[in-house]
């Protein structure tokens, strides 16, 4: 719980009513993976240390949100363990009063080593993105990631009290043969299990074949469980949540393509070279760099622009939809 100062944060909502308390804050595009549904085989061209802000630009950015009403920063990637002094960064985060909630994002490659550690800077929770339970499987989505780590970092966070959400991209004939797999880990655990539709965000040929829609996820459980739906808190994020009758844990589906959230958005995200977007598939994006050498008030305003451009509603399954292909890599999931 983090001390009150006398600089109020102020409630913002954008112009269609939304409340936005929540940032999602890059801090590298570099990643230790090559994810099939993030990026391509080859890879994408990264910043230059130059272009990526430095950690005490990105706690400015995250003091003036928390001014304009943010609560909640998650703090990702790429993959934000590979980049050097995140632990100072994550403790100097959770000491800006009136900021609720620090949480991470990461694959878990690199967790094992350093659960405890982001455990004693404050954070709380992390999501992590394991999109197969199978070793040959995983290795193939990740080109090249080893299961075996990943779970060594779950038993590491679990050891030193981290709450575990696990994040599986659902993909037909590719590894959604594993939902009930996945959804039996919160039987026995505390563990929230998250369920997301495949997003054509690379454009893949094809793609829509791959697509495994949320209500297809949810009958599929319900054929093996009873299913009980679960109230969402102010602050979280685009997952319907459900628990298995008498589980410890929970589920969650998160359906950007065939149900879009877009009414309850309630985020802004700045990339990790300080462009901020109102939203994950928009092409307009503000520069914060210039912003960083004036002060905190138009910075301030900056960021006011950013939710002041927000739009009702994404077209990404639309035939039409018009942003070309990007790598989640850059932009932070």
């Amino acid at each position: 719980m983090h001390g009150a100062d006398n600089n109020q944060p102020v409630m913002n909502c954008d112009r269609f009513g939304r409340t936005i308390n929540y940032l999602r804050l890059s801090v590298t595009d570099r990643c230790n993976l090559r994810c099939s549904y993030c990026m391509p085989e080859q890879g994408v061209p990264l910043c230059s240390h130059d272009e990526i802000l430095r950690y005490e630009d990105l706690l400015r950015i995250a003091r003036a949100a928390v001014r304009l009403g943010i609560e909640k920063v998650r703090v990702t990637g790429g993959e934000p363990l590979v980049r050097k002094g995140l632990i100072g960064f994550l403790a100097s985060l959770n000491a800006i009063p009136n900021l609720a909630e620090v949480v991470l994002t990461t694959n878990g490659l690199l967790l094992a080593s350093l659960a405890g550690q982001l455990r004693q800077a404050g954070v709380g929770r992390v999501n992590i993105s394991l999109d197969s339970l199978e070793f040959d499987r995983y290795a193939k989505i990740t080109r090249g990631g080893d299961l075996a780590e990943v779970l060594a970092g779950i038993k590491a966070a679990e050891k030193a009290g981290l709450q575990l959400k696990l994040n599986m991209v659902v993909m037909r004939d590719i590894n959604d043969s594993e939902i009930e797999a996945f959804a039996e880990l919160s039987l026995d655990r505390s563990w929230s299990i998250r369920f997301i539709e495949y997003m054509p965000t690379i454009r893949a040929k094809a793609w829509r074949e791959r697509v495994v829609p949320g209500a297809e996820i949810l009958e599929r459980l319900q054929k093996k469980y009873r299913i009980v739906p679960l109230a969402t808190g102010r602050m979280c994020g685009p997952s319907r949540p459900f628990r298995i009758e008498g589980a410890q844990g929970s589920i969650g589906i998160i359906t950007p393509m065939s149900n879009h959230f877009c009414g309850s958005c309630n985020r802004i995200r700045v990339t990790s070279a300080g462009l901020a977007k109102s939203c994950l598939l928009s092409e307009q994006t503000v520069d914060l760099k210039p912003y960083l050498a004036q002060d905190d008030d138009l910075l301030c305003q900056a960021l006011r622009q950013v939710i002041g451009n927000k739009v009702d509603y994404h077209q990404m399954a639309d035939d039409s939809f018009g942003p070309a292909s990007f790598s989640m890599s850059g932009i932070g999931g």
